[in-house]
């Protein structure tokens, strides 16, 4: 029975560190989209799904079209947010931006799109971010 007990405490505090997590990154997503919004582009949409993969920010201004991946890190990481962004990671990214490239045909108006990484300091007061454009 107290075996029982520490592992419903173990699934309860791994429920709260996926709650956490999802908190963190629905916040530093907002932060992007204020940054973007602010420098005049339009937010087209939030968390697509393109099948099996996601595009956390899709931004707009006039023709350019640019897919955002958010990132945003812990005060303990091992690694910076744009370090996090590599291998299949980088890979999706691309595949992503691809597809949304071909399905332009839709919209003739958009004549490039882009892929950029924002990296969001939540730590910080003011929060923070840095982003790094046309990502290839």
């Amino acid at each position: 029975m107290r075996q029982e007990r520490q592992l419903r405490r173990g699934e309860q505090s791994q429920l709260s560190v996926i709650l956490d997590r999802r908190r963190i990154g629905a916040r530093a997503e907002q932060v992007a989209a204020d940054y973007y919004w602010t420098r005049g582009f339009q937010i087209e949409g939030r968390n697509l799904r393109l099948g099996h993969l996601e595009i956390d920010l899709l931004v707009r201004q006039g023709p350019l079209l640019v897919v955002v991946e958010v990132r945003a890190r812990g005060p303990g990481a091992l690694q910076g947010p744009f370090a996090s962004v590599r291998g299949s990671k980088l890979r999706n990214l691309r595949t992503a931006m691809q597809a949304i490239w071909r399905r332009r045909w839709s919209d003739p108006t958009i004549e490039r799109v882009r892929l950029d990484i924002a990296a969001v300091n939540l730590w910080k007061v003011p929060v923070e971010i840095e982003v790094a454009e046309a990502v290839t």
